[in-house]
């Protein structure tokens, strides 16, 4: 009787001790890892996984505003875009030189024959004097009937335009970096949290093992639990794997190389999305970009079909010139100078004006129904990621609920287990739902970050 006794007690000890420990191991375990704690001092790594300690690549600390100050510095595509807009102001300045004068300087010396004379080549004939001269002549267009004033409009559009593709492009360049540090931060996040189950789940494999050394479970639940194990275990390498991948991306949208890992910290939520997308429809239109640059090149269009229509009317120049002499011979005068008018009126060019004007008149069609379809995308863009950040937002409730309810029915089902009325199929589908809810959680605050980025470059508000 007194081993029996003693055996009993002894097992009445072991069960106890198991059940405060399995009690305390299951609160340790995050409910909903949405807020997150203080960021990691890196990637934690499992020696079973096989995954590099972080001890040996120091993480640097990196705000999200850092960040996008790092990729607007490296971007190769802004300063390509900068250096056209410049060449684009200084179409400008070649279409208004036309409103000012022309001057020439001219240096002449003939040594010719007496008494000769140009007698081909033109209709009338003129006579060659040997001389030694130097001029100047002056050319002032007066009006070209609109031709000038267009163009110079037309190349103020275009330089416009493409100061709206450089802010495209600066967006384009927020809106990637910001998808790819968000994208960061949910990876740790899952990474956390399936490191947090693998550790619950060996604990859970350890006592399991020593009831069933202590004969008080089979060996079948402990193959059940070397099962989860393995499966937690599965789950930490490719969430490791998905931190490192994504801490690469990051690293490639700020425009840098190295492998260099970050302490990523954290930005609070924005506010979900209103009820009624109407209002950012209209915002988004008079915000984005490149509808804007789409709209200013079919202004710029419009201005220059009216240029090459201009053509066809006349062109009105006041001349002057006037110079010196020192060497001449008897027939002309040591001086020179004269002042006039002239006026160009095209009659016949076989259709070159025609058809010019006829070619820019349709590229400005065209370019108006471009900046209409833009239009259209734009609305389709904004109702899109509208409503993908709209469910977002609310899967972080939702996923809060879930947890919380997965957290309920793990409890019951392990107490059930405790109390030989469930099996251990019952306890490990309540901890797959766990796991599951858990992970969804981690990334759910992230996934509506990421979401309201998108959804903010359609509305063409990323600044």
């Amino acid at each position: 009787m007194r081993p029996s006794l003693f055996r009993a007690l002894f097992c009445g000890m072991v069960l106890i001790l198991i059940q405060s420990t399995a009690n305390a191991q299951s609160n340790a375990i995050p409910s909903a890892p949405i807020q997150r704690a203080a960021p990691s001092a890196g990637i934690e790594s499992s020696p079973q996984a096989g995954g590099v300690p972080s001890a040996s690549i120091p993480p640097a600390n990196l705000t999200l505003t850092d960040a996008e100050a790092r990729a607007l510095k490296n971007e190769p595509r802004l300063l390509a875009e900068q250096f056209r807009a410049q060449a684009a102001n200084k179409r400008v300045l070649e279409s208004r030189s036309g409103y000012f004068p022309q001057v020439f300087g001219n240096l002449t010396a003939v040594d010719a024959n007496g008494d000769t004379a140009v007698a081909a080549g033109a209709l009338t004939t003129s006579s060659v004097s040997t001389r030694a001269a130097g001029g100047a002549s002056l050319v002032q267009m007066i009006t070209d009937f609109g031709h000038t004033p267009n163009l110079v409009q037309s190349a103020r559009l275009q330089a416009k335009a493409a100061g709206q593709d450089g802010e495209s492009i600066r967006q384009s360049v927020l809106m990637q970096v910001q998808e790819a540090y968000f994208a960061a931060q949910a990876a740790e996040s899952v990474q956390r949290t399936a490191q947090a189950v693998l550790d619950f789940r060996r604990v859970t494999l350890r006592q399991l093992t020593a009831l069933a050394q202590s004969q008080l479970r089979s060996t079948l639940d402990v193959q059940f639990a070397q099962v989860m194990v393995s499966e937690a275990e599965l789950a930490v390498v490719r969430a490791e794997s998905n931190v490192q991948k994504t801490q690469a991306q990051l690293t490639a949208s700020m425009g840098e190389e190295g492998s260099t890992i970050y302490r990523l910290a954290d930005e609070s939520l924005p506010p979900g999305p209103d009820a009624d997308p109407a209002g950012y429809i209209n915002e988004a239109i008079g915000n984005r970009p490149d509808l804007k640059a789409l709209r200013l090149q079919s202004e710029s269009a419009a201005d220059q079909a009216r240029a090459e229509r201009d053509l066809n009317y006349p062109t009105v120049n006041a001349l002057a010139t006037g110079g010196e002499l020192p060497i001449h011979d008897s027939t002309i005068h040591h001086d020179y100078g004269a002042v006039g008018i002239n006026i160009n009126v095209p009659i016949f060019n076989g259709g070159i004006y025609a058809a010019r004007a006829a070619e820019a008149r349709l590229e400005a069609k065209a370019a108006d129904k471009d900046a209409s379809l833009r239009e259209v995308e734009i609305v389709r863009d904004v109702r899109m990621t509208w409503a993908d950040a709209q469910d977002a937002y609310l899967q972080i409730d939702v996923t809060q609920r879930l947890v919380d309810q997965t957290n309920v029915a793990m409890r019951l089902a392990q107490a059930r287990y405790d109390a030989g009325l469930g099996s251990i199929v019952e306890l490990n589908q309540a901890e797959l739902n766990q796991t599951s809810a858990l992970i969804t959680a981690a990334s759910a605050r992230f996934d509506y970050l990421r979401s309201m980025t998108a959804f903010r470059f359609a509305l063409g508000d990323l600044h």
